[in-house]
């Protein structure tokens, strides 16, 4: 049930008010929320009605209180005692850039200072929470992360607004001066290290090697036995390291403001060898685009061909080496991982027509059945 609290409660009228709610609640025993969208103050007086209320109503929540209600609350102790959740400010993203997209939402720039994430799930309130502080995490422990300040809605959804004043991606840089790759190639992997040379504690964040176990499983089913056997064992002999992973790292989530690069998007962060980043990065510049090369120049606004030319840099400055010997056999490592989890994806959830979605499998099944056998482990 949900009852509507208006107004001022304050000694003057807490008796009236408190009368009032009891009434419309009755002889009800289910759930009781107090939609607070419309109380203006509440005094001790109307606290108390709240104490009444919440020991004869253990599981009571409130919602949609203001910032003002809500720092009364906040102050009294009541947030940690019970669930109360602020009104969110509404703002609409119509006409707005779109300066990057991934598989849990949309980034819009509002305006020169500011950004939002739109989450596609509607019920994302706990998603955001999370990225709130995976976000914290790594800005902590010295990743130069961008951090959301604000929850919003946005229509029937909602976003996470960060501050990033006149702030560019690398995206958006390479694709005002194409020169600059090999630049912003040094620049991402210079986050990049300083990403994978954090350290954590075990299980301090999800673990990438079981979800790539779950590719390798799943597409054993789906490859020669002997391919299918070695992929799994070959995913499963990969060194359970510490080191922190961005999990979704191109060159859309990372923003340049004033000079400073900064991270977003971190919902995806992760923990395990960098392989697995390697194989993630792989398929934004190269792998998803291996039947329609189209795809890159969709999704991060650059040609194949540049995408390419950035991610063998990326190889070169990480690595640090040009011998082209080396670079091909860490690529081919995270083709491997990479074309085992679009493998599973594609029989699971593409939408794609079926004759492209068959191309890709065939794609998938055929370059596995090439690097797998001639591979003898997946890391480095």
């Amino acid at each position: 049930m949900e009852v509507k609290l208006n107004g001022r409660i304050d000694s003057s009228n807490a008796a009236e008010k408190e009368q009032q709610i009891n009434s419309l609640i009755g002889s009800y025993t289910g759930e009781i929320v107090l939609d607070a969208s419309e109380l203006e103050y509440i005094s001790s007086a109307g606290l108390r009605i709240i104490l009444r209320l919440k020991k004869a109503y253990p599981d009571i929540r409130i919602i949609n209180a203001s910032s003002e209600v809500y720092e009364i609350f906040d102050m009294t102790g009541f947030t940690e005692m019970m669930d109360i959740s602020k009104a969110y400010r509404e703002i609409s993203v119509e006409g707005c850039e779109v300066i990057g997209e991934g598989a849990n939402g949309k980034v819009y720039r509002i305006d020169s200072d500011t950004i939002v994430k739109v989450y596609k799930n509607h019920d994302a309130l706990e998603e955001i929470h999370n990225e709130r502080e995976l976000a914290r995490k790594a800005f902590v422990m010295g990743v130069p992360t961008a951090i959301p300040y604000d929850v919003v809605r946005v229509g029937d959804l909602y976003g996470s607004v960060f501050e990033l004043l006149n702030a560019k991606s690398f995206a958006k840089l390479l694709i005002a001066d194409s020169s600059l790759t090999d630049a912003i190639a040094k620049d991402s992997v210079d986050i990049l290290k300083t990403i994978h040379s954090t350290m954590l504690k075990p299980g301090e964040l999800p673990d990438k090697k079981a979800e790539a176990l779950v590719w390798a499983e799943y597409c054993r089913d789906h490859l020669p036995a002997e391919v299918g056997d070695k992929l799994v064992k070959l995913v499963s002999e990969i060194p359970d390291t510490l080191n922190m992973l961005h999990g979704d790292y191109h060159i859309k989530n990372i923003m340049q403001q004033n000079g400073e690069n900064l991270l977003i998007d971190m919902d995806t962060l992760s923990m395990g060898h960098p392989v697995f980043e390697f194989a993630a990065i792989y398929l934004a510049y190269v792998g998803f685009s291996c039947i329609d090369h189209n795809n890159v120049k969709d999704f991060l606004g650059i040609p194949y061909e540049q995408a390419g030319q950035f991610w063998k840099a990326t190889l070169r400055y990480y690595f640090g080496t040009d011998d082209e010997a080396v670079l091909q056999d860490i690529e081919n490592k995270a083709a491997i991982i990479g074309y085992a989890r679009v493998l599973r994806r594609t029989f699971r959830k593409a939408k794609e027509s079926k004759d492209y979605k068959a191309r890709l499998i065939e794609y998938c099944k055929n370059t596995l059945c090439d690097l797998v056998p001639k591979t003898d482990k997946l890391y480095f």
